[in-house]
């Protein structure tokens, strides 16, 4: 038996275990909400309602893009930060 094959299970306990935890990324998620009823009621729509994409205005669709960018970074951010 090789000397890596038994230094490895040691090793590996000796790292402590992170998680990201899910109360960090659902605060992450309300906070990008929020951020997305604002920018809906500054132009002038009400979050939640807007049915069709194309006939939607461009502000809203920015909205959208933002939000989009804002959740995404919180699930590739938030969940693998090292938060006990």
């Amino acid at each position: 038996m090789r000397f890596t094959t038994l230094l490895a299970p040691i090793a590996l306990t000796a790292i402590p275990l992170v998680q990201g935890g899910l109360i960090s990324y659902g605060l992450c998620q309300t906070g990008c909400n929020t951020v997305a009823v604002a920018c809906y009621a500054a132009a002038g729509a009400v979050f939640g309602t807007v049915v069709a994409a194309p006939a939607a205005p461009a502000a809203v669709l920015a909205c959208n893009a933002a939000l989009g960018t804002c959740s995404a970074t919180c699930a590739t951010v938030v969940l693998l930060a090292p938060i006990p």
